[in-house]
This record gives structure tokens, sequence and C-alpha cells, in this order.
């Protein structure tokens, strides 16, 4: 086994042409309760843009290594890592700002946050899935507590949160309305979106009032979603957002409707993982990949994450993945 491992590393805040650096650094050990994680593909994810830009520079001392969605291949085990054995395929989301990311060929992670990567899933699709889908459990089921007859609205359902929220919310029973261009309401409404609501073209608002109302709101996009969201709640209706919200918004409506508001930083966990892993077999929930990159390409995954990188050149629908090795060795390929 090598000794040391190539990775891509944030070397200065700022704009993605000039952030990072490919590096040889010491291939990690495994402590007690351990796994060292050969890493066959990782993701990007709006957090990662968010730390190359400097947003969270007081929890992340540069040099460093960024990045927390992992598929890969268990290549060591720690002392009293009894849970997986080497040659065990595994995915994960690896705990946010504590400690090395996840642009790297290696990975060591605590075995309790590890799960066995369902079958059905490539590398690449089980890379692009970790974080999204946790994240999408997590808001709807442990903090929402949707439930099979409500009706819940997702904002931003074509990206990468949002789709995989859609497909969760429809697998629970609910009824699923999301707000997407029109040019994704076709995509949107194939995920499992009983309504499509074209943002871009007016008020969402009386939109989904002509619905009926919703039970929840996951907010996904941010700008005035939370002082909006009583508008299309009804009574004890529930929000959850996972976006950074750093000018303040006026919630006395929310009294109104005795809403109930969430925020959410999402935690790694192998049960998530494990119910993630349960709709992916039953074929309820499916990831969806709008580009794979090599990991040397980095800066292009980050440029395309945020809708830049050419003339006529959009956000893809999804998720970005990066293959950290050559799609022909990855085991199952990409459609495993």
């Amino acid at each position: 086994m090598p000794t040391s491992m190539r990775v891509m590393e944030l070397v200065r805040f700022g704009a993605a042409e000039t952030a990072f650096a490919a590096r040889e650094l010491p291939r990690p050990t495994p402590g007690p309760g351990q796994v060292l994680v050969r890493v066959l593909a990782t993701s990007v994810n709006p957090l990662d843009l968010q730390t190359r830009r400097g947003d969270y520079r007081d929890q992340v001392a540069l040099p460093a290594v960024i990045g927390n969605d992992v598929s890969g291949v268990v290549a060591g085990t720690g002392p009293g890592a009894d849970d997986f054995r080497p040659g065990d395929e595994v995915w994960y989301l690896a705990p946010i700002f504590a400690g090395p990311g996840t642009y790297a060929e290696y990975h060591v992670v605590d075995q309790a946050l590890v799960a066995r990567k369902p079958a059905r899933l490539s590398h690449v699709e089980a890379a692009g899935l970790a974080l999204v889908g946790v994240t999408a459990w997590e808001a709807l089921v442990e903090r929402a507590g949707l439930r099979a007859g409500e009706r819940v609205l997702v904002h931003g359902g074509a990206g990468g949160v949002g789709s995989a929220a859609v497909q969760v919310a429809a697998a629970l029973g609910a009824e699923v309305v999301t707000t997407a261009r029109a040019r994704d309401h076709e995509f949107v409404t194939g995920l499992g979106a009983g309504h499509a609501v074209d943002f871009s073209a007016g008020d969402y608002v009386p939109q989904v009032r002509a619905l009926g109302g919703v039970d929840v709101v996951l907010d996904t996009v941010g700008g005035d979603t939370l002082a909006r969201s009583p508008e299309v709640l009804k009574g004890r209706g529930r929000v959850v957002s996972i976006v950074d919200t750093p000018e303040p918004q006026n919630l006395l409506a929310a009294w109104g409707v005795n809403a109930t508001y969430h925020f959410l930083f999402v935690s790694p966990g192998r049960a998530k993982l494990a119910a993630l892993g349960h709709l992916v077999d039953q074929g309820e929930l499916r990831p969806v990949i709008g580009a794979v990159l090599p990991l040397d390409d980095l800066a292009q995954a980050h440029t395309l994450l945020e809708g830049g990188a050419g003339e006529g050149r959009r956000r893809p629908r999804g998720k970005i993945a990066l293959a950290v090795h050559p799609l022909d060795e990855l085991p199952g390929g990409t459609t495993r």
C-alpha cells in the first residue's frame, strides 16, 4: 500500500481557478474504531463553494483538504474497527469541519459513520447522494416529521438537495410541490413532484396557496423564503432551512399560523445512510448526477456549480461528482 496520496488542497480563499493545488501528502493511518478508505469518488457541494470563498475561514486553517462525500473501498482498519474488512465497498458523509476532507485518494473516518454502499449504485452515484441525501432525510423526516398525506413545498427541486428531497418526500407518501424553472418541470415531476411552480415567471405564493397551502416548507434557496413561508403554510406548519441567511427577516407572520422553524446544519450518521439505501433498493430514490469530472479538474467543477464556465453554460441539474480515479478503473463503472 502506498505511503503517500494525491490530494487537491485548498491553498488560498477566493476564485476557483487559483484556490486549489495538487499535492502529495502522507497517507493517513486509521486509529481506534476508524477505517481507512480508498476514495474512488467524491462530489462538490455548495458548502464547498462557501468554504473555498472564505465564508468559514474561522473554521478552516489553510492549507486544507475539504470535501465531505465519499464512496470507496475499505483499505485498512484500526484497533476495534470490526464492522468492516478490507475490500468492503462503502459510502458516507464525512464530518464537516472536523478534520481532513475528501478531495483525496484516501480518507480516515470513524466506522460508526460508514455504511455499505447500495449495490444498485455506482461509486460515482453514491458519492453524489451522500450529503444531499442525508440532508434531505434529516430535514424532512427528523426535523419536519413529514407524514404520508401531507403536502410539502420543496424550494429548488432541480438542485442537489432539492432533487433528493422531492424523491424522499414522494417515497414517504407526501404530496410534493416544488419550485423550478419551466425548463425543469418535466424533470422534477419525473422525480415525483405532483406540482411544479416556475419561480422565475412570477410570485410562487398565490400558486401554492391555490393548492390549499402546505404542511412543510423545505428551503434550499434562501432569499426571503423564511419570511414568506407563513403565506403558504397551513396551521402548525413546519419550515426547515438549510441556507445561511445573513440578512434578518421578519418572522412575525409565523405566529399567525403557529409555525415551527428548524435551521439545519447536517450531521453524518450510518442510520440515515441505511434509510436512504433502503429507498435506493426499493427503486424510490436515485441520485441525479449532472456532470462527472476527474479530481484534477476540481476548479472546473466548482465553476460549473456556480453556473459559469462558458457562453450558454448553466449549472447542471443535481450533483457534480468527482472521479478520484479514472472511470474505467472504478468497480461497476458509472452504472453499477
